[in-house]
């Protein structure tokens, strides 16, 4: 299981983190991604860590704005995110892959889902 914590309300600018708790003993050897949704959208890809590289990727949208990190020993991830705009307002979901997967960047790549922390910036 995941659960997500630390959304909020936030001025446009500002900063927020937030983290995901895995519980189970495989957490190490999973890929960790976020993904987001905003109101009559799709979900879509944020950020991805690998397990032993934590080798990250991000989308283009969120690039030098965004960190995705992961404390293994505490089955752990994280999202900073700064400079924050109305835009990144969205519910944001992390997900975990225990499977060989291409990209990590596509919702099918992910067996479980967290149920999603508010994330709202105002103008």
């Amino acid at each position: 299981q995941l659960r997500e914590s630390g959304g909020g309300l936030v001025q446009t600018g500002g900063s927020l983190t937030l983290s995901c708790v895995a519980s189970g003993q495989f957490f190490s050897s999973h890929v960790m991604g976020w993904f987001r949704q905003a109101p009559g959208k799709e979900r879509e890809f944020v950020a991805r860590i690998l397990s032993d590289s934590k080798l990250t990727w991000y989308a283009d949208s969120v690039k030098g704005r965004f960190t995705i990190s992961r404390d293994d020993a505490k089955n752990t991830m994280h999202l900073r995110m700064d400079n924050l705009k109305p835009e990144d307002t969205s519910v944001y979901y992390c997900a975990a892959s225990g499977r060989y997967a291409y990209t990590y960047t596509f919702e099918r790549e992910y067996d479980t889902w967290g149920q999603g922390t508010q994330v709202t910036v105002s103008a």
